[in-house]
């Protein structure tokens, strides 16, 4: 069994907190999830989501994930569709293409609300844009979340319209599939999708649901995929009432926490070693294993052009981001 794990790095966490950019280490690569408390104010919650990509990028992360509806969490469903757009227009939209292109990172756009085929509805979707600022791939939440437990009563389906595509890419750092919050639950999604690197859980858990199984489900799909897990989160009191759990972490796959944040907004940062994870594949052939066929709806994978390589003026080579 490989003895070598992926080193965890510190993270600054509070307002006008400095970050110090680790040594570069070779062979990984470096990501980051971002966890907030979302309130129902668009240009707010960009300003937020700007001030802690930047610190981020100060670490160094090549990858950046945004938490479930990173720009809106609202005090009634109609605010959302309000807000809602429509693919490729809109504030929310050119904000996350501006800041993949500004900071030359992968940016996956948490969830956004964009327009459905129902008029008082949204679609929940993950968008993600390279390091030149292009849309490279979305995905729409499959999974509605419902719950009926004391107090506490939610139904997504008010809301949200359902996706039908399990949604993969093939990125500079490995494949990645894509799935948001509830989706967690449902293991037979990320059984859909052909072999990952990298999984990302753009999440709200409720507090409730999050103490009680947050953490074993996140590393649960981590162990069984014997992949990477970035689970971004909302975490803390919202205008609406809602208290959201949080605990947004990083998990390799051997299902060890990288790093985390409890509570509050801030960076969670690790570093991915895919000579790490090869090992661990090679060790324990886990996937090769599987002998009952998952049935599966239809699978998108998104196939990213990779640019010729260029001399740069120094005559080595380059490629764009």
């Amino acid at each position: 069994m490989p003895t070598k794990k992926p080193v965890k790095t510190t993270v600054a966490r509070s307002r006008g907190a400095q970050v110090k950019k680790p040594a570069p280490q070779a062979g990984t690569v470096r990501v980051a999830a971002i966890q907030m408390a979302s309130g129902p104010s668009v240009p707010a919650n960009l300003a937020e989501a700007e001030r802690l990509i930047e610190l981020a990028v100060e670490a160094g992360a090549r990858m950046i994930v945004l938490p479930e509806f990173f720009c809106i969490m609202a005090m009634k469903d109609s605010y959302v569709v309000k807000a809602r757009e429509a693919e490729g227009h809109g504030p929310i939209q050119s904000f996350l293409s501006r800041m993949a292109k500004k900071h030359h990172v992968w940016l996956v756009g948490g969830s956004v609300p964009l327009e459905a085929s129902a008029a008082n509805k949204v679609r929940n979707s993950c968008l993600v844009y390279d390091g030149r600022g292009k849309l490279v791939a979305r995905y729409d939440k499959i999974h509605l979340f419902g719950l009926d437990l004391g107090n506490e009563h939610y139904q997504e389906a008010k809301l949200i319209e359902p996706g039908d595509k399990v949604v993969v890419i093939n990125s500079p750092f490995g494949r990645i599939g894509l799935s948001i919050c509830y989706d967690l639950r449902f293991p037979e999604l990320y059984r859909a999708m052909p072999d990952v690197d990298i999984i990302v859980v753009p999440a709200a858990f409720t507090a409730t649901t999050g103490r009680a199984h947050f953490e074993t489900l996140i590393r649960a799909r981590a162990i069984e995929n014997l992949a990477y897990v970035i689970a971004p989160a909302q975490g803390g009191y919202h205008l609406s009432g809602r208290e959201t759990h949080g605990d947004s972490m990083i998990v390799d796959p051997w299902g060890v926490v990288l790093d985390r944040l409890p509570r509050g907004s801030g960076v969670v940062i690790a570093n991915l070693n895919p000579a790490y994870q090869a090992s661990l594949r090679k060790s324990l052939p886990a996937l090769q294993h599987r002998f009952i066929p998952c049935q599966q709806i239809e699978v998108n994978v998104v196939e990213r052009r990779i640019p010729a390589k260029r001399t740069s003026p120094t005559g080595g080579e380059t490629a764009d981001k």
